[in-house]
């Protein structure tokens, strides 16, 4: 395949200084240090990306084209688009890569922004709020959860991980670029949604009611506090239910992408039987 946009080259030797450039930029978004873009690694999420009108700004792809049909018809569509297309060499793309072996295509896009208002005007009746959770694993599991689920959007709340950063990115699989997700939320947003007739429910141990007894038919957000210390207590009070999952007894907790997903299809399971 001929390089895009005139960026051509066979071995790391023949690197111009522009190029080279655009590499160290790439890895500053893969670090997090380049604001308003984000870094999205591999064929399948590549293909999630473009399908949900993501800008792309670039794409990193390896010298001959990738071999594939599916990824020569994105490399396409993508230039077809305007995005600059930067045909580098297997060690390249294996510096860039945040994975152990490069998946051999990489973009960079523009962030996805979604103010907590959007999340008012939506209407959706089930959202996803976390409250500091630092595993972005756990982060991007729940977002796709969220949406396989029928959540219409997530509440990030100040000092959670990134929801677009390459590992969350990997773990929802493309459900970050379709669900609304409003960044360093804060209590005011919760009282906005509360305000405007959303229930706030929270996970907790201690809970007062039983996750199967609360009616998951009614507008919703369901709080998820941090790995090890669970919902912030002044968010805690903010809440209109805390709701607990019956375990066996030797069992003190769940992680918290499981609880997430056990609360979030028992909506799912409710809703379905009430036709919603």
């Amino acid at each position: 395949m001929d390089g895009v946009n005139g960026v051509r080259y066979a071995d790391a030797m023949q690197i111009t200084s522009a190029a080279n450039e655009k590499v160290k930029h790439a890895r500053r978004v893969r670090d997090g240090r380049e604001d308003g873009l984000i870094f999205i690694e591999g064929l399948r999420l590549a293909e999630e990306a473009a399908a949900s009108g993501l800008t792309i700004e670039a794409c990193f792809y390896p010298a001959g084209g990738p071999g594939d049909g599916r990824a020569e018809a994105l490399l396409e569509r993508l230039s077809g688009k305007g995005a600059l297309m930067l045909e580098t060499t297997p060690d390249i793309l294996r510096s860039l890569s945040d994975t152990v072996q490069s998946q051999g295509l990489i973009l960079i896009a523009r962030r996805p922004e979604t103010a907590a208002g959007l999340l008012l005007e939506t209407h959706a009746t089930l959202l996803l709020g976390c409250d500091r959770l630092q595993d972005p694993g756990n982060l991007g599991t729940l977002i796709r959860t969220a949406e396989a689920a029928g959540a219409g959007g997530i509440l990030c709340l100040k000092g959670s991980a990134d929801a677009f950063s390459p590992k969350a990115l990997r773990s929802s699989m493309g459900s970050a670029f379709r669900l609304p997700i409003h960044a360093d939320a804060d209590a005011a947003d919760l009282q906005a949604l509360q305000t405007a007739g959303c229930q706030i429910v929270a996970a907790a141990g201690e809970g007062e009611m039983d996750y199967t007894d609360y009616d998951w038919n009614q507008r919703t957000l369901l709080l998820l506090g941090n790995e090890g210390r669970g919902v912030d207590p002044d968010l805690m009070r903010q809440c209109d239910v805390r709701l607990r999952i019956p375990m066996h007894p030797s069992v003190e907790s769940l992680n918290v992408a499981a609880a997430g997903a056990v609360l979030l299809f028992e909506a799912a399971r409710q809703r379905r039987l009430a036709g919603g």
